[in-house]
């Protein structure tokens, strides 16, 4: 064997990532909100991108394939350039997306009301519109630290002020006090003594039992205000512990009142908000924009995508005509062209896209439509795999496809994710059930139940298996857990205290 250096010429197959695939998988994870920024930047880059409005039914684009065969659209090479030089760029327009075609089966929800309302059919002074957004123009609502510093301007001035000033901005926004109250007056340089009596005036702000620093103080200041404080209300919020574990006995003779006067007490806390500052919250969750909506068409479902969330590009074919019939360099020829590549490239990905989300779709649709038409507790066990094997598709593609996608139907809005959920074994061994079908069914049974006949999980299960679910003791308590419901013995004591407050 020769040690010398040589050169070898060697053949192999191998799958690379190009730009342009990279770009396509990237796509697919996208939500249509995510896909609309991503557009944005595309459009700043490339001067032959422009946003489209509506444009007029045509026939559908050519030479797509329905399922997402990436390697191919990355190979393609079609006669572009030949065309557009020989002054035929018209003959390239089945590039553009179609958004008219039945591809997208029509716009959504959002843009057949905005076209009801631009044709008359709607008009906004008589409130009549629909799908509009008016929280839009709502406001924005006064927040918590706000409304207590106009309450402070009023009652208080000079350096009493500087100290509400500091202590209402470490109020959080259930209400409570988080500083220390010795370290604050330390701070500001001014006598303990002072700062707890601008803190006794803002526990007189509304809303009633702001700057508590406890629980105990916040009731305490509710209970002052209502005038319903007297010793045995004061020994009762005392003893929050013994309320919370149910100890009523002692708590009665602590209190040293009967049990009518008892309930009486419970009845009040009960009355009583132990978050003041909530009410005053404007942090409000943003609602979730679908990407699908389904909706019920004769014997089967609609499926269309969100078109209202989505960017509609076309591509100015004119403007690189002017531009390539131009003198130009090697370099802005190069520039030019990949341009061009780069916005049909976009175009045609952005279309299979919507074509893959709607195929998966379609197949999740089929396999879950005892939930659509009955309700979770009809949801059946499925995987991405089972849907990638259905439509040909990689279970890799079905995951993006699903993440960060969000279907609206008339029983709510969920992530396409929900609908894939792991199974339990039916009793007889024929088939399974889905997990959140099991959690609906023990949720319901604890809805149920009554103050005198609590059920214990052994209970829960011999109950399941009644429906046909074989179910185990620790999978109803770790589904009943997941779910936030408490064990036998809380639900007794809570449905005790109720009973008290009743």
């Amino acid at each position: 064997m020769s040690l010398a250096p040589r050169l070898d010429l060697r053949q192999s197959q191998s799958l690379v990532m190009t730009p342009q695939l990279q770009q396509a998988i990237k796509l697919l994870a996208l939500s249509n909100l995510e896909i609309d920024a991503f557009v944005a930047a595309e459009l700043e880059k490339n001067p032959l991108l422009e946003a489209g409005g509506p444009i007029d039914p045509a026939p559908a684009a050519d030479g797509i394939d329905a399922q997402m065969d990436l390697p191919a659209l990355a190979a393609e090479t079609g006669g572009i350039d030949a065309l557009i030089g020989q002054g035929h760029a018209e003959s390239d327009a089945p590039l553009d997306v179609d958004y008219g075609a039945e591809t997208f089966i029509d716009d959504g929800q959002f843009d057949r009301a905005v076209s009801a309302i631009g044709s008359g059919g709607h008009d906004l002074s008589q409130g009549s519109g629909e799908a509009i957004d008016f929280d839009s123009f709502a406001n924005p609502e006064i927040g918590l630290q706000e409304h207590l510093m106009d309450q402070a301007r009023n009652a208080l001035s000079g350096m009493d002020l500087l100290i509400a000033t500091q202590l209402i901005g470490q109020i959080d926004e259930a209400g409570y006090l988080e500083a220390n109250l010795l370290e604050t007056a330390h701070g500001i340089g001014v006598p303990l003594a002072q700062a707890e009596q601008v803190l006794g005036v803002i526990h007189g702000f509304d809303p009633t039992g702001v700057g508590a620093r406890s629980l105990a103080e916040c009731l305490t200041l509710q209970a002052k205000e209502a005038d319903r404080y007297d010793p045995c209300m004061a020994k009762l919020l005392a003893n929050l512990d013994l309320l919370a574990r149910g100890a009523l006995p002692q708590l009665r003779r602590i209190c040293g009142v009967d049990e009518e006067d008892m309930a009486d007490m419970i009845r009040e806390l009960r009355a009583y908000d132990p978050k003041p500052g909530l009410r005053y919250s404007n942090d409000r969750a943003p609602p979730v924009t679908p990407d699908l909506f389904v909706k019920p068409a004769g014997d089967g479902w609609s499926i269309e995508i969100n078109s209202a969330t989505l960017p509609r590009l076309l591509i100015n074919r004119s403007y690189y005509v002017e531009l390539a019939s131009g003198p130009q360099d090697r370099t802005s020829k190069a520039w030019l062209a990949d341009c061009l590549a780069s916005a049909n490239w976009l175009v045609k990905a952005l279309d299979q896209r919507q074509k893959t989300i709607i195929k998966v779709a379609t197949e999740i649709v089929r396999c879950q439509e005892d939930f659509f038409r009955k309700g979770v507790a009809h949801l059946k066990p499925l995987t991405l795999k089972m849907v990638a094997e259905a439509i040909g598709m990689h279970e890799s593609t079905v995951s993006r496809v699903t993440s960060n996608k969000y279907l609206s139907c008339p029983r709510g809005v969920y992530e396409l994710k929900y609908f894939f959920t792991s199974g339990v074994s039916a009793a007889g061994g024929d088939g399974a059930v889905s997990a959140e079908a099991v959690k609906s069914h023990i949720k319901a049974l604890i809805a149920a139940e009554t103050a005198d006949a609590i059920l214990s999980d052994d209970t829960l299960v011999d109950l399941l298996r009644g429906k046909g679910m074989d179910i185990a003791r620790r999978t109803v308590a770790k589904y009943r857990e997941a779910m936030g419901i408490g064990s036998s013995v809380q639900r007794r004591r809570q449905k005790a205290l109720q009973g008290k407050a009743a």
